[in-house]
């Protein structure tokens, strides 16, 4: 399921470039780590952007997937196997775009949000002592 979004070959410079790629996993129920809120049957996904610099889309996100597998591991949760890249068009820096991604979608602005954004069940507050 791994995409290379953002990024075409004639992006992918011979000495590397900077991609950043988003990685899907799943804190499914009764897991010894992640939400404690969780009824039967219910799943907290969380979405994490990695940097990479690589020579190519694909290779980053080869090893995005392998450190997503070592996260998966080590935070109790299950990589989904979504990755997805995004070639940055500059250095990662202050403003710099880390990542884009453009879906079609038939919603209006308010419902789109609603849907994919801002559904009520998202986990919002800063870990204590970072915000």
């Amino acid at each position: 399921m791994s995409e290379a979004n953002g990024a075409t070959e004639e992006d992918e410079v011979d000495d590397g470039a900077w991609f950043a790629v988003r990685c899907v996993f799943d804190y499914g129920h009764n897991r010894p780590v992640g939400p404690r809120d969780l009824g039967p049957g219910e799943h907290a996904y969380e979405e994490r952007l990695t940097l990479w610099y690589a020579a190519t889309a694909d290779e980053a996100i080869e090893l995005a997937e392998k450190e997503a597998d070592e996260y998966a591991a080590s935070a109790g949760c299950a990589y989904t196997g979504l990755a997805q890249s995004y070639w940055l068009e500059e250095e990662p820096g202050h403003g710099a775009v880390a990542f884009s991604l453009v879906r079609k979608s038939n919603l209006a602005p308010d419902a789109y949000i609603d849907a994919f954004f801002d559904t009520g069940q998202e986990y919002e507050e800063a870990p204590e002592g970072q915000g």
